[in-house]
């Protein structure tokens, strides 16, 4: 009998023995990572597709600093924010004649899921309290480093990095509702992380619009309603952005009024 009960008792010790490791790495495991056996089908038929993500909506963000009021630009069209998009690297202008129309361009991903960038754009009548966000330039189509500049006419343009690593110009003539593009792509030659700016003085160079790219340091100037490109020139790259941005002493580039 003693032998017996001996027996039991080292038949249980086994067995909590080989127990205690599993059971410490189940404890180990992260709260959700271990899942029963499926007892039913994986997929059935006719199964709708797998949840990813959804375009979702939440109140917009406003957002108050220092005596300013920053309000979000890419909504939809009740003014809510879009869950699960995103967007960055924005650029605004404004209408020297009537400063309460704006308008904005950012690289626009439809998913935070997903690298893939559009150009998006808003607009805002009344000096940037409400926005609306129409969509994208070229749906389906690659863009980024989105640079937009007014004339004093008011009428706004949008600078477009496609991926081939040249330019598209857009113009828009209604407050930035809608937008022409002003030659085919890579008509308005271009480069990575251009800048773009309009000569809006009273000289010689009126209306001649400039911009500069890193690779080489290059700028282009263009004039005239046929939006003819000049030939390029090169300098450093700070003297280079300078001269596009503040219109000092710029050297022969591609060239077109519009």
């Amino acid at each position: 009998m003693r032998s017996f009960n001996l027996c039991i008792a080292t038949l249980v010790c086994g067995v909590i023995s080989t127990a205690l490791p599993a059971t410490a790495s189940e404890d180990a495991l992260p709260a959700g990572a271990w899942q029963p056996i499926p007892t039913e089908p994986l997929e059935k038929y006719d199964m709708p597709p797998a949840y990813i993500y959804r375009l979702e909506t939440s109140p917009r963000m406003i957002s108050p600093y220092a005596g300013f009021t920053s309000y979000q630009a890419n909504v939809d069209q009740n003014g809510n924010n879009i869950v699960g998009d995103a967007a960055n690297e924005p650029s605004i202008t404004v209408d020297p004649t009537n400063q309460n129309r704006m308008t904005i361009g950012w690289r626009q991903f439809d998913s935070v899921l997903s690298n893939f960038r559009q150009g998006g754009w808003g607009y805002t009548t009344d000096g940037g309290i409400h926005w609306t966000f129409p969509g994208n330039l070229e749906p389906g189509v690659f863009r980024s480093d989105p640079v937009l500049y007014a004339d004093e006419t008011g009428r706004f343009f949008y600078n477009s990095l496609l991926q081939s690593f040249c330019d598209n110009i857009y113009r828009s003539t209604d407050g930035g509702q809608s937008w022409l593009r002003l030659q085919p792509d890579g008509g308005a030659l271009g480069g990575d992380k251009q800048w773009f700016t309009i000569d809006r003085t009273n000289g010689t160079g009126h209306g001649f619009q400039y911009q500069a790219w890193s690779p080489a340091a290059t700028c282009s100037r263009r004039v005239g309603e046929h939006l003819t490109w000049l030939a390029t020139a090169t300098s450093s790259l700070a003297a280079t952005m300078a001269e596009a941005v503040f219109g000092a002493s710029v050297r022969p580039m591609r060239k077109t009024r519009l």
